[in-house]
């Protein structure tokens, strides 16, 4: 016998070995072992129906979301504006806002946890604001703030600051964007937020802060379209 014939069959005798002490310890330990089968298959079980229960709330969420960015869409057109028949519109950006803000606001009450959900809070925020509801837009944009889902948490951040910038609330405005600096993503880029805050400081007559955020975009990149913006914004100055 080869020695490459005796070393497979020595490999053959571990593999048994191990099998049979497993199918020994099964034996005296029957009451242990289905124990954990039935737990392994217990385990199995919560997580599929986990899924499931989430691809159900998804679709739900979904179609709810879809029922109330359709009206958003809906066309502005007053009464002097003809229109082809059975086309709806809206005479105002504040009833169109009117009218899907409840529809948004289903859509995220109970399904937070899935895209669908979190994108309607962040436009419950938006309707609520053109209906001129700011405490109830800033309460929306907050909570969406917070979310784990960063690129939403994000968009819902920068439109809070834009909001409390509006209406006067500076300093707050100004946290809210240096966080967006702090913390980028894909929808809100760090040049977004400097954009923003640069703006800020300027319509509050503070010209040297503003510089230097256009300096920093400038000398970063004056190929981007925040670095051309910058550029120019210092050009307009001299």
């Amino acid at each position: 016998m080869d020695a490459q014939t005796r070393s497979a069959l020595k490999k053959d005798d571990v593999f048994i070995h191990g099998t049979q002490v497993g199918l020994d310890w099964i034996a005296e330990n029957r009451g242990t072992a289905i124990r954990i089968v039935v737990a392994a298959v217990v385990a199995i079980a919560i997580i599929v129906a986990g899924v499931i229960l989430y691809q159900h709330h998804s679709e739900v969420a979904e179609n709810a979301f879809g029922r109330a960015a359709a009206v958003y869409a809906t066309p502005l057109a007053d009464a002097s504006q003809p229109m082809p028949p059975g086309v709806k519109t809206f005479p105002t950006a504040a009833d169109r806002a009117k009218a899907a803000n409840p529809l948004f606001e289903d859509a995220a009450k109970g399904y937070s946890h899935t895209t669908a959900g979190r994108n309607a809070l962040y436009f419950a925020g938006l309707t609520a604001a053109e209906m001129g509801d700011t405490a109830k837009a800033q309460a929306d944009f907050k909570k969406a703030s917070e979310f784990h889902d960063a690129n939403i948490a994000s968009l819902a951040r920068l439109a809070l600051a834009n909001l409390l910038a509006q209406h006067g609330q500076t300093n707050e405005a100004i946290q809210q964007y240096q966080e967006l600096i702090k913390h980028p993503t894909t929808t809100v880029p760090a040049a977004t937020a400097q954009l923003q805050l640069a703006a800020l400081y300027e319509a509050n007559h503070n010209t040297a802060e503003a510089n230097k955020i256009y300096a920093l975009l400038k000398a970063k990149d004056t190929t981007t379209a925040a670095g051309q913006i910058a550029a120019q914004k210092l050009a307009g100055k001299h």
